[in-house]
């Protein structure tokens, strides 16, 4: 640790020396390191260019970086056009909603125009058959108060008569109706 502060220290160093030069401590400068890695690239790189390999890496990263922003764009272009889709189905179901709503206000109308119609129709049928009734059954009483009453009033002239006639005004009576009959009788003919 006591290196690496004095590689910082001997850096600074330099710097306000305003001079150049080599730093002779090994340790310091890490050349032991250095060669290391560079024998191991050498070792293993035989018949690879550095260069190369370093461009065969950047040319796939390229590729895979071209790869992965066509497939975003692929995948963008079919989002979007599902997203028009959608809002395009989205737009015609509204537009059906809104018709159905519309229609079913217009039936709602229609139904309720057509059940104030039937009533009222029902209405009149009823007030008509009522108006029926009452009058055949005022109808009716008169016929039967008439029909009292013709025969309290045959009754009365019954009984007068039984009480008035006796056989000779009787035989008359009956003698005038038959001339009567016969004179109607021969006025037809």
């Amino acid at each position: 640790m006591k290196n690496v502060t004095d590689s910082f220290v001997s850096l600074g160093h330099w710097s306000s020396a305003g001079s150049f030069g080599f730093n002779t401590d090994i340790l310091a400068t890490n050349p032991i390191n250095l060669s290391l890695v560079l024998g191991v690239l050498i070792f293993f790189g035989k018949g690879v260019c550095a260069s190369c390999l370093l461009s065969d890496l950047l040319d796939n990263r390229k590729q895979r970086i071209l790869n992965t922003i066509r497939n975003s764009e692929e995948l963008r272009g079919s989002a979007s056009e599902r997203l028009e889709k959608s809002r395009v189905r989205l737009r015609k179901v509204e537009k059906e909603a809104e018709d159905y709503i519309v229609n079913g206000y217009q039936e709602i109308e229609r139904e309720k125009f057509h059940l104030r119609n039937s009533i009222a129709k029902k209405l009149e049928q009823l007030e008509y058959y009522k108006n029926e009734t009452i009058h055949f059954q005022q109808q009716r009483a008169i016929n039967q108060v008439r029909q009292r009453v013709f025969q309290q009033a045959l009754q009365g002239a019954i009984g007068t008569l039984n009480s008035c006639l006796n056989n000779e005004l009787h035989l008359r009576t009956i003698s005038a109706n038959i001339g009567i009959f016969g004179t109607m009788k021969e006025k037809r003919d």
